[in-house]
């Protein structure tokens, strides 16, 4: 028996054992990508489906190479916090894995001696963690030497033309070239076109052999289903979700979907909860075992829950809105079907999937604008400036600073640097290419197209994902919905679950947080008002009966406010139900007081005024506006928000009550307005102040 042979029987005994099941076998792949990096120490890009094993790879690799005298393997990927089974898996043929990440500081010396000690076989990091001179210095510069494979997990983020591009993983190439002469590479993904492979080609270097397996999913099962509306969806998800095998996922592309989604089925006997990056490390992870161990239906996922996470047995994956690319969907419906004979991919389509894709569209790149503003505030300040400091000055949001700031700090040589809380101007220079962002722009309304493309597909759906991955030899499935001639899964409704659809979207209010500090100069010299905000000037917790452009209310406070130039009766009706049976503030408001506008002087007063009669209480014109200044949607930060509403109102304090009140406004955005004016009634005597708007922004976070 040949050395190669006795070779891959190790290895399948270490697969085994790694698995846990005596008869695993190698999937097609998996071994020649093991065999070239440890017979033949190739530099490997490899190009899998989802569910293929990756990380059976890198792992199984790391043991061979480990017991053949080789260093340790460092893994950058994005996942660290859904790599837990992997790791067990790992764990179970004597890999000793560790991690340094943002979430276990208090473990970081000890990883760091461990590492030095020679005790850890595979560390695990995030891009993040190359951006940060403490770890380059501490932990990458002393290991340099002793890295024996280096592994770019998710491997499309390095390039910009990828679908989930991220600026720190431009600092590989930089790594790479560092590193000694021999150190063994290998980078994996499942999800990347030709372009993109060509791209990261270039990033890992020279000689790079590319192993490309098909990417079409046999035990998949794949339907389209248009429901322009929420109703239908959401009727749909209880008809039809109890009934699906297994456990699954249903994705959103907004947390405040998820939620709703989630909140929704639950109200409907489905155990199903919300999963995002909100979430703290904790409730995450229980929500992943809950998953894993068939403890819930559903978990209603943004695409935190996108890449890594693995269930082989997932029974469904349901998108409740439709992914901006064919990409996203393939990665996010990839998690079904793994070591099921079926599983189910239903995409549901929506009305509002364009405008939510358009959104990230235009958030996706920093515009060259936002690059010279921020690098024009860092070259005027001699000590550098902080990410609040830059608010204060430009007219950005904190996460257009902070895209511009990784963008450049991934450059080389890099325009800005990063010292404590402190970014500082370098002499390199920069220069914006308008040309590549509009590029990126125009590839991302593609890859949308492509998307609408496929939701109305009669050719066979799988085939279409492979094709449009670059498969280069798509087959069709023969098991999808197009295939077949039918549905897989009835597109019906009940009348009964619409209108309780309908019943719960009009009931969907949305809190409105209290502002708990003031900002920025304007306030403190207009009204004397700095730090925390006293509770006696504080709003109380406020409600908004409607996300702007929602279905139900939303419509109607839209088409009252740029249509009818008046709120419709049934906003009056909704809005007292919410006060009287789902919200009831207390201490209860003995008066209505409204926030004013220039532009449209009598829409929210006359609003006001009759939800005050609908509640049998008084209304009180006590607040004036007395400049006219822009909305504050297009204030892009705190900082901002708060300078523009400093001065603007004041307050009849002879109309003022000193009872609890009811402050009214049509729209809620940065909540400064309500902040300023709840301050001022407070000041004039009043009692608390208890916010009420019309509709909420959709991007309104609700929190500080």
């Amino acid at each position: 028996m040949s050395s190669l042979q006795t070779s891959e029987r190790h290895a399948q005994a270490l697969l085994r054992q790694a698995l846990n099941d005596a008869t695993a076998e190698f999937r097609e792949g998996q071994w020649d990508a093991i065999r070239r990096l440890v017979e033949e120490r190739s530099r490997l890009l490899v190009v899998q489906r989802t569910g293929w094993g990756k990380s059976v790879v890198y792992f199984l690799a790391t043991r061979l190479l480990r017991d053949a005298g080789m260093g340790l393997t460092l893994i950058v990927s994005p996942l660290l916090s859904l790599m837990r089974n992997q790791l067990e898996a790992a764990g179970r043929i004597g890999v000793r894995a560790a991690t340094i990440n943002s979430a276990n500081r208090d473990e970081w010396n000890d990883v760091k001696a461990r590492v030095a000690a020679d005790q850890v076989d595979v560390l695990l990091i995030s891009p993040e963690r190359l951006a940060n001179d403490t770890f380059r210095k501490e932990v990458l510069l002393p290991m340099q030497n002793g890295i024996g494979l280096f592994v770019v997990d998710e491997a499309h983020c390095i390039s910009d033309w990828g679908h989930d591009f991220r600026p720190d993983y431009r600092r590989i190439r930089s790594l790479l070239s560092a590193m000694p002469q021999g150190v063994l590479v290998l980078a994996t993904t499942a999800t990347a076109n030709d372009r993109v492979v060509r791209d990261v080609e270039a990033q890992l270097g020279t000689d790079v052999v590319v192993l490309r397996g098909p990417l079409a999913r046999k035990s998949l099962r794949l339907q389209n289903i248009i429901l322009p509306s929420a109703v239908e969806r959401l009727a749909w998800l209880a008809d039809h979700v109890p009934h699906l095998p297994g456990s699954g996922v249903i994705y959103a592309l907004t947390v405040r979907d998820a939620e709703r989604v989630a909140e929704w089925l639950r109200e409907n006997g489905v155990e199903a909860h919300p999963y995002h990056g909100g979430l703290d490390g904790e409730r995450r992870e229980e929500l992943e075992r809950r998953l894993l161990d068939n403890d819930l239906k559903a978990l209603v996922a943004t695409t935190a829950l996108g890449m890594g996470f693995d269930k082989p047995d997932l029974g469904f994956v349901v998108h409740y809105q439709r992914p901006g690319s064919v990409v996203h969907y393939y990665q996010q419906v990839g998690r079904a079907g793994r070591a099921v004979d079926e599983a189910y991919g239903i995409l549901l389509g929506g009305d509002e999937d364009d405008a939510i894709t358009d959104y990230f569209i235009a958030v996706a790149s920093p515009p060259g604008e936002h690059v010279e503003q921020v690098l024009e505030a860092l070259d005027d300040s001699e000590d550098g400036l902080s990410v609040p400091a830059l608010e204060d000055r430009l007219n950005l949001s904190h996460g257009q600073i902070d895209r511009v700031l990784k963008t450049l700090a991934a450059d080389t040589p890099p325009p800005v640097l990063k010292s404590g809380s402190k970014w500082t101007r370098t002499a390199a220079t920069y220069r914006t290419d308008p040309s590549k962002v509009e590029q990126l722009k125009q590839l991302r309304r593609g890859e949308q197209a492509e998307m609408r493309e496929y939701l109305s597909s009669r050719d066979c759906l799988m085939q279409f994902l492979a094709r449009a991955l670059d498969d280069h030899a798509p087959e069709r499935c023969g098991a999808c919905a197009v295939c077949i001639g039918r549905e897989l899964v009835s597109s019906a409704r009940s009348s009964v679950s619409e209108r309780r659809a309908v019943e719960f979207l009009r009931r969907s209010d949305q809190p409105i947080q209290p502002r708990k500090r003031w900002v920025g100069e304007a306030l403190r010299e207009k009204h004397g008002w700095g730090g925390t905000i006293r509770e006696n000037l504080r709003a109380e917790q406020g409600r908004a009966l409607a996300v702007w452009g929602d279905p139900a209310w939303g419509e109607l406070v839209r088409s009252g406010k740029q249509r009818d130039g008046r709120f419709h009766d049934d906003l009056v009706a909704g809005a007292a139900e919410m006060v009287r049976s789902r919200w009831r503030p207390g201490p209860a408001p003995a008066w209505v007081a409204a926030v004013p506008s220039i532009k449209n002087p009598g829409l929210v007063p006359d609003f006001a005024r009759r939800l005050a009669a609908a509640l049998g209480l008084p209304y009180v014109d006590a607040i004036r506006k007395t400049l006219d200044t822009p909305a504050q949607k297009t204030m892009q930060n705190s900082a901002q928000q708060a300078t523009n509403v400093a001065g603007v109102f004041e307050v009849d304090a002879a109309a003022v009550r000193s009872d609890p009140v009811l402050l009214v406004d049509d729209m809620v955005d940065s909540r400064w307005t309500f902040a300023v004016i709840a301050a001022l009634l407070r000041d004039s005597g009043s009692g608390p102040v208890f916010p009420l708007a019309l509709a909420i922004t959709a991007h309104q976070g609700g929190e500080d």
